[in-house]
């Protein structure tokens, strides 16, 4: 009996191609937009998930106060560590630092500037598990002139990892190390990466390394088995007042200690961190469009397993008379349901191998299928059991419990019912159509906003040149007035932060202000203003021809100014000190107006300007016109002939707009895609039901035309159908669209108004792809001869 089941299915399957085709083109496609969803949301709560002790590791945070604001910092300095190993016996069992830092790496006759390297105690390859193909976890690091690459990078250096070990490389131009160990390429799924690990004993000398106040690097803790964390955190606030009691009353500054448990820091939003981060709210929302997506896929199955079912009404009348039971019936329809969702998931695993390349450069990390062969391969099976019994009951119910007599007469119908459920799948698609649309239309405006906002400074044409090595720090030092004296540069400046980069944070004892005050400090030279093109509002811009304004003046914008209390005016000639970086005070000799040095997630906070030797970067403002090309050419040859270790590497600052945005961006790509694929799955859906609807009125469409009907009016008729719950769908769509996007835009502190015309457009677009879709079939049905029309059955 069952063979004779697959065989009726196999031939009903065959039988109608175009309806099997739409039906395995519109499930396959949802399923594979599923797979490739969950595939991204299996990686993203799969970080740091292959550590061996992960349960009981946490990462040491610092917890800031900030206008009423609580912002988790990530960075502590050296003396933590051992001090909490020392205080915390018998409940912190070990302890590992991690310095994240870039350095110029040469081997043999090759230098590399290498972004991705950590200086770490010797413990943490037996802390971590992160996998050696070569050498000993417990003494890899042990020696501080000893040096741990991944397998990649031991082949870009050596050609081969055998031939890596113990090969010298030199860090910096001046220390010299050993590879003593090959660890495995880091994974995708870990929020440290890294290509050399160097032992962190090299720079025990550092401020960073001995001063409690000067915080640059990670700290990880692993707990004894019996310990939680709430008992150690417990003990933090006693821990602080022991070490730092002093020291940050002298600042001003008041911080709280805590731990964030390993699996929890990628999903963690720390201010100054370099560790890859996610977003759980873009997880969700991802998993939500995977939802609906196969909800739409699933809504197309049902409605054309329905309607073509009802063809096959005279099919059932023979198979009742000839006894089938009920049962058999329901399993014929339900086993046919399954074996379709099984051909649909089969198709969807060659359609997800051939689309993977893409997603992978929209996501911009590596996928590795085989290791979640397994979770894809159960929920392959759970697409099947479910959207194949969910499919098929309906009809398969429905069909069984007609009366073999109707069925036999041919005047099988599934009624008013069986339109309406049709038409209300219709609308649900649609309606999850819309809302993704919308979604897209509103993300993309946001994002167009932000990046033709005017941010209050000159972006166009300015380079922005890193400042992490001393040959490009001894280049702008030295050769500042050669590059000035060129004519296509109009202005060079350094400075501790570009627009868009990092700010530092400073507490400040503020003249006639009994409390500390907390702003964003630039550390520049005099060419800071001019460089940037920032306007002066109030008293004057820095000048040499005022030898104290290095170590006695500064800058304000603004908002610092309204914060104090001031006006511009009123704030010029008033005093500030830094409680940290100053012996004396500053004397604000000028206010600025406002610009957005921050993302535009933030809004403006104030911020200090002062001259001091902190230079993390050099911006070089080109004049309009001439050749961009040949001026970069010009700098870079000026740069080679200082005999430099480290490339020239730089980039625009108006390319900062990408970098700042980049997450946002990629997600609008891929939510545009998803957004496509929804309304390309409806329309095969409704193309479907058009084709049916057009069949079934074959006869009524030959009686109109012989009436006198014309074309234009048929096709109408046709087509009123559908553009019903088209319309519905607009109506329910709007208003969710509008709550959810509302909500989204609140993450901005600058955002667009979301305007009514963008929902007419959007459901007239809607409206006009609905159309487009089932007017081909009605044309087609409204042209038929009607004497064909009439001899149809």
């Amino acid at each position: 009996m069952l063979r004779n089941y697959i065989k009726i299915a196999f031939r009903n399957l065959t039988r109608n191609k175009v309806f099997s085709g739409i039906n395995l083109l519109g499930l396959s496609t949802g399923i594979t937009v599923c797979l490739l969803i969950f595939l991204f949301i299996m990686n993203e709560f799969s970080v740091d998930n292959f550590h061996k002790n992960g349960k009981n590791i946490y990462r040491v945070m610092r917890g800031i106060e900030n206008e009423g604001k609580e912002t988790a910092v990530a960075y502590l300095s050296g003396p933590y560590a051992p001090a909490l190993l020392n205080d915390f016996k018998g409940q912190i069992a070990q302890a590992v630092r991690v310095n994240p830092t870039d350095a110029l790496v040469t081997s043999e006759d090759q230098s590399f500037h290498e972004r991705k390297i950590i200086d770490a105690d010797p413990n943490f390859f037996t802390f971590f598990t992160f996998p050696l193909l070569k050498g000993d976890p417990a003494t890899v690091l042990t020696d501080p002139a000893s040096v741990v690459l991944t397998e990649s990078t031991a082949k870009k250096y050596f050609g081969t990892i055998d031939n890596a070990l113990g090969k010298i490389v030199k860090i910096d131009k001046s220390l010299a190390v050993k590879v003593t160990g090959i660890a495995q390429d880091v994974p995708a799924n870990s929020h440290l990466d890294f290509d050399l690990v160097v032992p962190l004993e090299n720079y025990k000398d550092r401020s960073w390394m001995n001063v409690w106040i000067n915080n640059g690097l990670y700290t990880y803790v692993q707990l004894a088995p019996t310990v939680s964390e709430a008992q150690v955190e417990r003990n933090f606030p006693r821990f602080v007042d022991k070490y730092m009691g002093q020291i940050l009353k002298q600042a001003g500054f008041h911080f709280n200690l805590s731990l964030t448990p390993l699996p929890a820091i990628y999903f963690e939003q720390a201010a100054f961190d370099s560790v890859k981060h996610g977003d759980k709210k873009v997880v969700y929302i991802f998993l939500s469009i995977a939802i609906l997506i196969l909800l739409v896929a699933c809504i197309n199955f049902m409605n054309l397993s329905t309607v073509r079912a009802v063809e096959r009404s005279k099919e059932i009348g023979v198979r009742k008379v000839l006894g089938a039971i009920k049962g058999h019936l329901v399993w014929q329809f339900i086993g046919e349901s399954l074996l379709l969702a099984t051909f649909a998931c089969v198709l969807s695993i060659g359609m997800l191998v051939l689309v993977l390349p893409f997603y992978k450069q929209l996501l911009g990390y590596p996928l590795n299928l085989s290791v979640y062969a397994l979770p894809i391969l159960l929920f392959l099976l759970a697409i099947i059991v479910v959207v194949g019994f969910l499919s098929g009951s309906y009809p398969a119910f429905v069909l069984a419990a007609f009366s073999p007599i109707q069925s036999l007469k041919g005047k099988l119908r599934m009624g008013r019912g069986g339109t309406s459920l049709r038409q209300i799948l219709v609308v649900v698609q649609f309606s999850i159509s819309i809302l993704l649309m919308l979604g897209t239309a509103i993300g993309t405006q946001q994002m167009r906003y932000l990046k033709n906002k005017q941010l209050g400074y000159n972006k166009e044409q300015t380079l922005v040149i890193p400042i992490d090595n001393d040959d490009i720090y001894n280049f702008f030092l030295g050769h500042k007035d050669e590059l000035l004296s060129q004519n296509r540069v109009e202005a060079v400046s350094m400075m501790s932060g570009e627009p868009g980069g990092f700010f530092d944070g400073l507490m400040f004892d503020v003249e006639a202000h009994p409390t500390r005050w907390k702003a964003r400090t630039e550390f520049a030279d005099f060419d800071f203003v001019k460089t940037l093109g920032l306007k002066l509002i109030a008293g004057r811009d820095f000048s040499p021809q005022y030898p104290t304004d290095t170590a006695r003046a500064a800058l304000i914008n603004r908002t610092a100014a309204s914060r104090l209390g001031w006006t511009p005016d009123q704030a010029v000639g008033k005093w500030l000190k830094s409680t940290l970086r100053d012996s004396t005070n500053r004397i604000i000799i000028g206010v600025i107006e406002d610009f957005n040095f921050l993302s535009l997630k933030e809004a403006i906070e104030p911020l200090v300007i002062a001259p001091n030797s902190d230079r993390r970067a050099a911006l070089i403002r080109l004049r309009p016109g001439g050749n961009l090309t040949a001026t970069v050419a010009m700098i870079q040859q000026l740069y080679a002939k200082t005999r430099p270790a480290y490339p020239f590497e730089y980039h625009f600052l108006d390319q900062q707009f990408d970098q700042l945005y980049k997450t946002d961006l990629r997600q609008q790509t891929i939510m545009s895609v998803f957004a496509g694929l929804a309304i390309f799955i409806a329309c095969l859906g409704l193309f479907g039901l058009a084709t049916f609807s057009a069949q079934q009125r074959t006869k009524e469409i030959g009686v109109r035309k012989v009436l006198g009907a014309s074309v234009g009016s048929i096709v109408t008729l046709l087509s009123n159908d559908f553009l019903k719950p088209v319309s519905i769908a607009i109506l329910i769509a709007s208003p969710i669209a509008w709550w959810a996007m509302s909500n989204w835009l609140q993450g901005f502190a600058y955002r667009i108004d979301i305007e009514w015309w963008l929902f007419v457009l959007i459901g007239l677009l809607a409206i006009g792809i609905a159309l487009l879709t089932v007017s081909f079939q009605s044309i087609k049905a409204a042209l038929v001869n009607p004497v064909k029309s009439l001899r149809s059955e």
